[in-house]
């Protein structure tokens, strides 16, 4: 029984020490939000479900676009770099990965980065990325860019990964 209490134990503090993001209070709202490197698990939580999940489940994609998704072998990585407290990412987020969900993309390749207001997290320097607004949906390959959607797609969002993944 030791044992058991041990490795429950032992297992809940490597968790924690692998948490890369931190929740802080936002100035502004008085409400929690979310900054730093973390996974869509934390949309779980009910400061963010109750968005994440309504934008997620209504959201209807363009389901050619989503074929012509689906038919293409070479993902690139992305980087999604939003803010909990926009309502623009509460918007766009969800739906970004609900088309993520629907192309069986690889989410080993997409790196989440919540910011605070200033566009900024505690212990990372995230400049090179060159945020003015959020969500910023950043698409690359072999290491370099081929793309962004900022703040909301020009199109369709799907329409609008579609164009980024042909190139």
């Amino acid at each position: 029984m030791k044992k058991i209490i041990f490795i429950i134990l032992y297992a809940n503090l490597i968790l924690i020490a692998q948490e890369k993001f931190s929740r802080v209070v936002d100035e502004k709202s008085g409400k929690e939000m979310i900054v730093g490197v973390c996974d869509f698990s934390v949309f779980a939580d009910t400061n963010y479900s109750w968005w994440f999940d309504y934008e997620f489940n209504n959201y209807e994609p363009d389901s050619l676009s989503i074929e012509k998704l689906k038919s293409i072998e070479s993902q690139p990585q992305i980087t999604i770099i939003l803010g909990t407290w926009c309502s623009d990412s509460k918007r766009e987020v969800p739906r970004f990965y609900k088309i993520l969900k629907q192309i069986h993309y690889d989410e080993n390749k997409i790196k989440l980065i919540c910011v605070d207001r200033k566009k900024e997290v505690n212990n990372l320097d995230i400049t090179s990325y060159n945020i003015k607004f959020v969500p910023t949906f950043i698409f690359e390959k072999e290491g370099k860019e081929i793309g962004r959607i900022i703040e909301t797609p020009q199109k369709k969002l799907e329409e609008d990964i579609l164009e980024i993944f042909l190139k």
